[in-house]
């Protein structure tokens, strides 16, 4: 099955640093700005000397709008900065950062945690036209915090929807059930669809920047309609295939005993009584009940 992307945003972004200044750099340049300010505002208000307090109240504006360039970054978590509609840098590292403060209302806040999204159960035609149901779990982190944020339209609704497509597709590429040797379908090779699920739910969703760590099929029934019919196909499979056990065990056993007669000269049988016996030992070893024995009282021919 193809795992390419068919979408693609009219322009990808990708994820860079963001240039910024530790907060405990940035802080005490702040609190002296802040002092410096007070400082000549009460000069001049004092001293009647305009200049000086027009000087203060100029340099509290300026501290001011420093002060907005703080921001606090918790762990798993990304700051993406915007500066007049552009992409600037994300911030990554945890801790207190001093950014541009024209990008104050243009922050978005992305979480890195793990996620896992648990699908609802969803009813399909598998690759035989059999309905179905199944249902997935999907775990993901967000990688790239630009995409996440640019290409997409919300990325968190991207992710459910693009998972519930993927396993859609999934059960109507393969048949529920290997009805033939070797074959892959959804019940019997559970390590090769997990890898093409996870190939494909990878490829729709790198658009978004997103990482899928683990998909896993919660729920595979049939559906309600084909169940019955369907359990009782299994039950006879099942049973023919003991039978061929079976027989195959006793024809072993049948072949091993009349080669251990002849081996030993214990008894000397015509063509006619070794098919008498080979199809009496077949009955009693291939038998569903017990065999119920019967005493010959006479010579081996009559």
């Amino acid at each position: 099955m193809s795992s390419e992307p068919a979408f693609a945003p009219r322009r990808a972004h990708s994820q860079r640093a963001a240039t910024c200044i530790p907060g405990r750099l940035a802080m005490p340049l702040e609190l002296a700005l802040l002092a410096a300010a007070v400082a000549l505002i009460a000069t001049g208000v004092s001293g009647h000397v305009h200049g000086l307090t027009r000087a203060g109240i100029v340099l509290a504006a300026i501290a001011l709008v420093a002060s907005q360039g703080f921001v606090v970054v918790r762990p798993n978590e990304a700051r993406v900065l915007v500066l007049f509609g552009r992409y600037i840098g994300t911030l990554l590292e945890p801790g207190l950062w001093w950014v541009n403060p024209f990008t104050v209302r243009s922050r978005e806040k992305v979480s890195l945690r793990v996620r896992s999204f648990q699908g609802d159960r969803i009813k399909v035609n598998d690759a035989s036209g059999n309905p179905i149901e199944l249902a997935a779990v999907v775990v993901w982190r967000v990688v790239d915090t630009a995409k996440a944020v640019f290409d997409v339209d919300q990325f968190e609704r991207f992710v459910v929807v693009q998972s519930e497509t993927a396993v859609r597709h999934l059960a109507s590429g393969y048949p529920y059930d290997d009805y033939t040797e070797g074959a892959v379908s959804l019940r019997g090779t559970t390590h090769e669809i997990l890898d093409s699920l996870h190939a494909e739910l990878q490829a729709r969703l790198d658009t978004a920047g997103v990482d899928v760590l683990e998909t896993r099929l919660t729920h595979l029934a049939y559906a309600p309609e084909i169940a019955e019919v369907m359990l009782r196909r299994q039950q006879a499979e099942a049973i023919l295939a003991a039978r061929k056990t079976m027989v195959a065990g006793a024809v072993g056993l049948v072949e091993m005993a009349l080669q251990q007669l002849e081996d030993t000269d214990l008894i000397e049988l015509d063509p006619e009584r070794k098919a008498a016996m080979v199809s009496n030992l077949m009955v009693v070893l291939s038998g569903d009940h017990a065999p119920t024995p019967v005493l010959n009282t006479g010579s081996l021919y009559t």
